[in-house]
């Protein structure tokens, strides 16, 4: 389990093999007891995260609270207090808990478990073999030389037991001396490894224990550091330790008091390995030692991701986009970036062409698709996906469902005939047909024509929006073959009734028609497929869009409560008695 106080309690996904498990994650350890109160006497390892700015509380925490069931903890953290270090060393000390660390990359059991990023990569454990126990135990101060150790280790033995980097700061909550003493007792343990290094004593315990035999077992170590002696004054090494106060604590001084107490100390660092390699030699020639069968080396899953940078695996993608990427330093709209699209001033019609036809239209074109966002922004509050957007924002709906009830009235009847229009209107010019022959022929076949008629507007009360449209359309674009139809169609209804007018929805289906014919950006089969995409709905329902927001704010700015229906603005009809 993980703690994190800083969230609610919730669940992270990790890898097991190649199949995820979900691991829990708890505000504090008194909640993790409580929860898992049956797996309790399982929880005796504590790795802790914190910074050393927290550290020192959350460690206190735990000791001073649940020391009867954590006995580890794992102390990551560099630069922690040395002071804080020592009261927690001596806390820990009084409730019988050990302390690996601070400043320490953790530890391994082969096999087993490891602490934080002990061993490296999943390919570098298999490497090292530490997928397996082997008869060798270590203990140094550095995280960094602890994987150097496990690969020396594989190479000239059968690996390693188990290996600890009790971290290297001043005050370690954990000695060498604890570590190898733990290892010679274990009779798994069969050669014993220590890599010190400069500044300290601790390396004069393990002398003594080596003289009064309570160190029984072979040990093979070395000191780092010997460079020291070159330098005309002191060096202050890496870690916060590494710095000889007195000769006594150079590392020759230190290599040369295990070699008399009885370690295998090499010559210099190069031959460590060697010195392992024939240590270990001897032990399986006289019998000391039998090396475990060698189990079948484990496979290792490859992250995809890692997989796919190295060039061995590739799968179809799930989606396919090209009208924008933001995975470089700057967005782009179809190979645009943001700062070219304000630079170059494209404005929102300039966008939505690049997201939408993934073409850079000419300015001209551009405005105009700015003019249908505008002159289909709103048309009052009485028509139904205004009226549908009020009631759901006096019902205490937000922005976004009372936005989508509007939305979802558009159809064939509310705003959404553009498309239509554009087909049919399109249809009829390209194939040549004369107005009038086409109003006969939806007549006969019973079909309204889509962009034609208006409740309120007529010829003498003409849309203003479609004289904006139209004015516009005939001044800039160069053809406007489908809207002359469309107004030669007009003509005819009109004769019929004064409201059979060409409507807002009609005037922009054709003059769109028109716009990306005559641009140039566009093949007629592209114009076709645009238009049956529903592009020209879309811009119907982006326009409104704003509208109904509009309503939506200003229904919550004025406060309205629930809208119910006045009962005289309906006909109640009694089934018994209509007949």
């Amino acid at each position: 389990a993980m703690i994190f106080s800083f969230s609610s309690n919730h669940y992270v996904k990790f890898y097991w093999g190649t199949d995820e498990i979900l691991i829990p994650v708890y505000q504090s350890l008194r909640e993790l007891f409580a929860k898992e109160e049956k797996k309790a006497d399982d929880i005796t390892v504590c790795i802790n995260f914190s910074s050393f700015r927290s550290v020192y509380t959350s460690v206190t925490d735990t000791i001073l609270n649940h020391s009867n069931q954590i006995k580890t903890i794992a102390i990551i953290a560099e630069g922690v207090p040395e002071r804080q270090t020592r009261l927690l060393n001596k806390l820990a000390t009084t409730h019988s808990v050990g302390i690996i660390g601070p400043a320490t990359v953790g530890g391994i059991k082969p096999g087993c478990f490891r602490i934080g990023n002990t061993g490296g990569m999943l390919d570098n454990i298999v490497r090292s073999k530490l997928y397996r126990p082997g008869s060798v135990a270590y203990v140094s101060k550095s995280g960094g030389m602890s994987n150097e150790l496990n690969n020396i280790i594989c190479r000239n033995s059968d690996g390693v037991y188990e290996g600890v980097a009790i971290g290297g700061d001043r005050y370690p909550g954990s000695s060498f001396i604890d570590h190898l003493l733990r290892y010679n007792d274990n009779p798994a343990v069969h050669i014993l490894v220590l890599l010190g290094e400069v500044g300290g004593t601790d390396e004069y315990e393990i002398c003594d224990a080596l003289r009064t035999k309570r160190i029984t077992k072979p040990l093979v170590a070395w000191c780092i550091g010997t460079c020291a002696s070159i330098f005309p004054f002191e060096v202050q090494f890496g870690h916060a330790g590494a710095l000889a106060n007195a000769t006594l604590e150079t590392a020759k001084a230190k290599n040369a008091a295990l070699s008399n107490a009885g370690a295998h100390v090499p010559p210099n660092f190069q031959e460590f390995g060697t010195t392992i390699r024939l240590l270990y030699t001897d032990l399986v020639s006289t019998g000391h030692l039998v090396p475990r069968p060698e189990p079948e080396v484990p496979k290792v899953p490859m992250d995809y991701t890692w997989a796919k940078r190295l060039g061995l695996v590739r799968k179809p993608a799930n989606f396919i986009s090209t009208i924008s990427d933001d995975r470089g330093e700057e967005l782009t709209y179809n190979g645009t970036t943001i700062s070219d699209v304000f630079k170059n001033d494209l404005g929102v019609g300039g966008v939505l062409s690049l997201l939408w036809f993934r073409r850079t239209l000419p300015p001209y074109a551009t405005k105009f698709i700015d003019m249908i966002l505008m002159v289909t922004a709103d048309h009052g509050p009485a028509v139904s996906g205004a009226h549908n957007t009020i009631v759901a924002a006096r019902a205490g709906k937000d922005l976004v469902s009372s936005l989508a009830s509007g939305l979802l009235t558009i159809g064939p009847r509310f705003g959404g005939a553009l498309d239509e229009a554009a087909s049919v209107f399109t249809n009829a010019s390209d194939a040549g047909i004369e107005a009038k022959q086409f109003v006969n022929d939806m007549r006969r076949q019973n079909k309204l024509i889509m962009g034609i008629g208006h409740r309120i507007k007529s010829l003498s009360n003409p849309d203003q929006r479609v004289e904006i449209i139209k004015s516009y359309a005939l001044q800039h674009f160069s053809d406007n073959s489908v809207l002359q139809f469309a107004l030669r169609v007009e003509q005819i209804t009109t004769h019929k009734k004064s409201n059979l007018i060409l409507n807002v929805d009609g005037c922009i289906a054709v003059c769109f028609v028109d716009m990306i014919r005559s641009s140039g950006a566009f093949t007629n089969e592209e114009c076709n497929e645009l238009i049956e995409s529903g592009c020209l709905n879309g811009l119907f329902v982006l326009g409104r869009s704003v509208g109904f927001i509009g309503h939506y704010l200003d229904q919550k700015r004025l406060k309205q409560g629930l809208y119910r229906h006045p009962w005289d603005d309906i006909s109640y009809l009694d089934p018994s008695s209509t007949t």
